[in-house]
């Protein structure tokens, strides 16, 4: 270590016990770059940059790409973001040890059953390639998982109004004492995360989603209510209910992602009660229009999404659609704005989108970063247009 605290890039290697060559490349892709360059032209790194490193190296083992590991890395000057990175790790790796364990105890089962020569029931031994398959779905609900904390932390952090869109979203749901109420695609369930206290007596809530990592991450980031909120994995396209059950079902952003939406709203009508209401979220045409722009300047071929999910089911479009389930159908837009001052926020949100951004900003990551970092110096700050609001359906 140099008299200032800085490690050489052979230093650090040693002390991280990987290869120079590892470091180098890291820092080639731009997703360990040193601290500092010396006058000398050596690359130096601090005892920081460990922390950064212990992040891709986890996220290597635990079956991420490079690609998907830039997008995860990017915001790890900021120790909120560590910190919360440190945490979603933590929880990945705890259910792979899980999963490990049951393959683990099906083998030894196995193993004891053919030392004893008992007939096996080899669709048991075959459940294990269900449990290893599993893991992949690990990964796959850890990406979305960042991505979607990704997303909100753009907005949190840079919103002109002053109260945020879940907490509109809550008084827009005006619930009252003793209704039943069903959230389909609950994500991670913030929408009642900083709301628990406020749930008026009587309130049953239950919140679902297909995906059961999600249904597990929302009960584990609310905590235990059992009088308020219960937990189900199910797809929407058939709700498991009774007709006529629920005061009011919501869905927040989540009809531009199915395929079949008449038959979902005609399942929400099914399981609510007469009179009783359906909330569901939506963007309009320009939203975060000047994101769009900023990447399509940098690279014309980049699109952030595979579909435009307001030509889908928006804000201009919406209306439409649920009247030929709902007889009332009301809107209500939300007012609010962004303001950036920081690219690498700005870069992250870019970078965890479901379009074609990494085949085309890989390579050019730094070359990107430098662009955006232009771009806002320029203005001060970027404005970015938001263009979201809520159907009310009865």
């Amino acid at each position: 270590m140099t008299k200032d605290g800085y490690y050489t890039s052979g230093e650090f290697a040693k002390k991280a016990n990987v290869t120079l060559r590892t470091i180098r490349y890291y820092d080639r892709q731009g997703i360990l770059k040193p601290s500092k360059k010396a006058k000398n032209g050596y690359r130096l790194y601090t005892d920081a940059d460990f922390a950064k490193l212990q992040k891709i190296l986890s996220l290597k083992y635990l079956g991420f790409s490079l690609e998907e590991i830039m997008t995860m890395t990017i915001n790890d000057d900021n120790q909120d973001y560590m910190k919360e990175s440190i945490g979603l790790q933590l929880n990945l790796v705890q259910k792979k040890m899980e999963h490990l364990k049951m393959v683990e105890q099906s083998l030894i089962d196995t193993a004891k059953k053919m030392e004893e020569a008992k007939e096996i029931d080899w669709s048991e031994v075959m459940e294990l390639l269900h449990v290893t398959n599993m893991e992949k779905g690990l990964v796959q609900q850890y990406k979305n998982a960042s991505n979607l904390n990704i997303r909100i932390g753009l907005h949190q952090k840079y919103s002109q109004n002053r109260i945020s869109w879940f907490d509109w979203i809550y008084s827009q749901i005006d619930l009252q004492e003793n209704e039943q109420i069903l959230e389909i695609g609950c994500g991670t369930g913030e929408l009642w995360r900083k709301h628990v206290q406020k749930i008026p007596k009587g309130v049953n809530i239950t919140l679902s989603d297909q995906s059961e990592g999600m249904v597990q991450d929302a009960k584990k980031s609310i905590g235990k209510y059992p009088k308020i909120f219960s937990y189900e994995t199910f797809d929407c396209q058939k709700i498991p209910k009774e007709p006529h059950i629920y005061d009011k079902v919501i869905a927040n952003h989540l009809l531009f992602y199915l395929p079949d939406r008449q038959k979902v709203l005609q399942e929400v009508k099914r399981v609510l009660k007469r009179g009783g209401m359906f909330l569901c979220s939506t963007y309009g045409k320009q939203h975060m229009q000047e994101i769009t722009q900023l990447v399509k300047e940098f690279d014309e071929r980049i699109t952030l999404s595979a579909n435009t999910l307001y030509d889908v089911f928006g804000l201009e479009n919406g209306e439409e659609q649920l009247k030929r389930v709902f007889e009332e159908v009301q809107e209500i837009d939300y007012e609010d704005e962004l303001l950036v001052d920081q690219p690498e926020p700005l870069i992250s949100y870019i970078l965890s989108c479901h379009g074609n951004q990494h085949e085309y900003l890989n390579h050019r990551y730094l070359e990107f970063k430098e662009f955006v970092r232009k771009k806002i110096a320029a203005q001060g700050t970027m404005k970015i247009t938001k263009s979201a609001g809520i159907f009310l359906c009865r």
